[in-house]
């Protein structure tokens, strides 16, 4: 009986939580353990397949990937790993590849430690091992963040980069020192800052004393070639941004503090970052030597706090967090003319000119007229007849809310109708399979396709449901904003706890010449929950 060759794949892994848990798993100790097996049993060595520091939650890993498509292509019929985990620790992914994919493609699999061995039939354990894998993989992860967070608390340091100002110690790479060659730079701002300056007059004085950007800094720090800067116009190498002043006057890094667990993973299975919120974040005080006193500091921040409500010349900037651009969205910002006239204009014009977006310049004056009196429109309506009011802001957009509406109600039939459909032919498959009416291979391809839609179709079917609670909330919304206009008794002035309560944004469109040669601008008011009223 002619003997079956076996073209084998080596498919080593090692993630840093491997590491960590202690494992005698190293990618050498693997690949020693793999090869001799293989010899000895007189396997085809194809390839070795490495994925070092990557983690079996997932499988979106580089070498694990280029054995799928080696597998695909015909060019390997074994697969042999340490054991199981390195394969995989996601269960239901690594069963999958296990008990369908594999068998599909007459792929032969063992892992060595576990005793498997799909030649010699189902093991009935391997089922509970995964579930196992994947405990361990949750376990390992809660262990990291809790070793995590004492190493945050003795105040080491393991960010991958190093703001200005700072640079790695020599002898601990987990702390950082003042750098003697940027620090005067941080300290510069802090005190431009702290005399009034607001982060666009400081990003021109850096610019104009050709000072550096932190990214300069840092290719020299590393010894690497500028090449960036070498090869692009000079003014690059000094060509500061405001975002980069902002984050520098707003990172307590430079009085002595760490700021942790400001963004974190979904689940130990995805990786993706989310933004946390400010009260699950993690504070040390004065793990690192500071580079500017408290004093400056304080005197910064009062000042940066100032100028988001207030103007130099003591009047409110009440409209301040509450202006957009309406064609680019982003926020318009406060200028003012050498003869004192007050506007706003787009800050992404303000930052990149004309070739991004157009000024959208507005006044102030012009700005306050228009809003104020729209308040005092509304509140005398709530006064003349609240219950009319109320009926008028239903009726404010209700065509275009029914069409909505009546879209939303159709795609989650279709998708709930899809959901079924779904359900019904993952039934049918099973059936067909257990009957041999499909084989292996297409049973595995399309339970897997359909196993990612039904996926994305359950993930439409709770937004579509959110959507249509929205609208039907409106009516609640309506009467919070008519109660919330109707504590003012009368409405003379504008100021910012009265727009911030009112009001939830102002877009002001691009000025453009009407047919009668005048200038025409749109401005247009999302008020509180209930949004544009007509």
């Amino acid at each position: 009986m002619k003997q079956q060759i076996y073209n084998t794949a080596l498919y080593c892994r090692l993630s840093r939580d491997d590491e960590l848990s202690g494992e005698s798993s190293s990618i050498s100790t693997q690949r020693q353990m793999l090869r001799q097996y293989a010899n000895e049993q007189g396997f085809h060595i194809h390839d070795e397949y490495i994925d070092d520091g990557y983690s079996g939650t997932n499988f979106d890993r580089p070498a694990f990937e280029r054995m799928i498509q080696d597998i695909e292509d015909g060019k390997i019929n074994c697969v042999i790993t340490k054991d199981l985990s390195r394969l995989g620790r996601n269960y239901i992914l690594t069963g999958q590849y296990t008990e369908m994919y594999f068998p599909s493609k007459n792929v032969r699999y063992i892992a060595l430690n576990d005793g498997v061995d799909s030649t010699k039939g189902e093991s009935e354990i391997a089922a509970f091992k995964n579930i196992l894998n994947e405990m361990v993989s949750r376990d390992t992860s809660r262990k990291v963040k809790s070793a995590m967070r004492t190493k945050f608390l003795q105040g080491m340091y393991f960010a991958p980069t190093v703001p200005i100002g700072y640079v790695r110690d020599t002898g601990n790479k987990n702390r950082i020192v003042p750098d003697e060659k940027t620090k005067w730079i941080v300290v510069k701002i802090f005190e431009m800052a702290a005399h009034g300056m607001g982060s666009a007059k400081i990003r021109n004085a850096l610019q104009q004393e050709k000072i550096p950007v932190p990214s300069w800094w840092t290719r020299q720090d590393k010894g690497q070639r500028n090449d960036y800067f070498e090869n692009a116009d000079e003014k690059e190498r000094y060509k500061w941004s405001i975002p980069s002043v902002q984050k520098i006057l707003g990172n307590e890094v430079y009085i002595g503090n760490q700021i942790h667990n400001q963004y974190g993973k979904i689940s130990f299975k995805n990786k993706k970052l989310v933004y946390r919120s400010p009260d699950e974040w993690l504070r040390v005080n004065g793990t690192h030597e500071p580079i500017i006193s408290r004093d400056l500091w304080d005197a910064a921040q009062a000042h940066i706090a100032s100028r988001k409500r207030s103007l130099s010349n003591g009047t409110n900037q009440i409209f301040a967090g509450l202006l957009r651009c309406a064609d680019c969205g982003w926020t318009l910002a406060h200028s003012q003319y050498k003869q004192g006239k007050r506007y706003y204009r787009c800050s992404q014009y303000g930052a990149y000119g004309n070739s991004i977006c157009t000024s959208h310049h507005v006044s102030y004056d012009l700005l306050y007229s228009v809003i104020l009196g729209r308040l005092q429109y509304w509140l005398r309506e709530v006064r003349k007849n609240k219950c009319a009011m109320l009926d008028r802001l239903l009726q404010s957009g209700e065509k275009q809310r029914q069409t909505e509406m009546r879209h939303v109600e159709k795609e989650l039939q279709k998708a709930e109708k899809r959901k079924v459909e779904l359900d019904n032919l993952f039934a049918r498959m099973y059936e067909d399979h257990v009957s041999n009416a499909l084989d292996d291979e297409n049973y595995a391809m399309l339970s897997i396709r359909y196993r990612s839609e039904q996926q994305s179709v359950n993930g439409l079917v709770e937004s579509l449901k959110v959507k249509l609670e929205q609208s039907e909330q409106s009516a609640y919304g309506a009467r919070q904003w008519l109660n919330l206009i109707e504590k003012y008794e009368v409405m003379d002035e504008l100021t910012a706890p009265l727009l911030n309560e009112l009001i939830d944004r102002i877009e002001v469109g691009q000025a453009h010449k009407g047919s009668d040669g005048r200038k025409v601008r749109t401005i247009d008011v999302y008020y509180k929950f209930i949004g544009k009223i007509d």
